[in-house]
């Protein structure tokens, strides 16, 4: 089974730790960590335009971002900020969105909690 995005948080933020990455990458590592069946692996959202793990990779990453734990330095490429480096440091068992909450960039940020449960990938 494909973990929600906020299950994702914990292994994106660990693989841009180590350097800049991409979706496509990262997707396949944590797909291999997790080992997902091809069938899972290719499942696809109902608009059959982006595979399930890509897109709850992106919101995982999306929040990440508002939170200022993870930086774009190019265009589909990321990597993890001194910031998130340094929460993974805590050695977290789980990042999540009400752990994202105590990072003021993100409470102030327009994306409110309402959003995550409206918008659950």
């Amino acid at each position: 089974m494909i973990p929600d995005y906020q299950s994702l948080m914990l292994p994106v933020l660990r693989i841009a730790a180590v350097g800049e990455s991409r979706v496509a990458d990262v997707a396949e590592r944590i797909a291999d960590d997790l080992k997902l069946t091809p069938e899972e692996r290719d499942e696809l959202l109902p608009s059959g335009r982006q595979r399930v793990l890509h897109n709850r990779i992106h919101w995982a990453k999306f929040y990440m971002s508002k939170a200022g734990l993870i930086s774009s330095p190019a265009r589909g490429r990321f990597v993890a900020t001194d910031r998130g480096k340094a929460l993974l440091d805590t050695k977290p068992e789980r990042i999540d969105v009400p752990l994202l909450m105590r990072e003021p960039e993100f409470r102030t940020h327009p994306v409110k909690t309402a959003d995550v449960r409206i918008r659950r990938p």
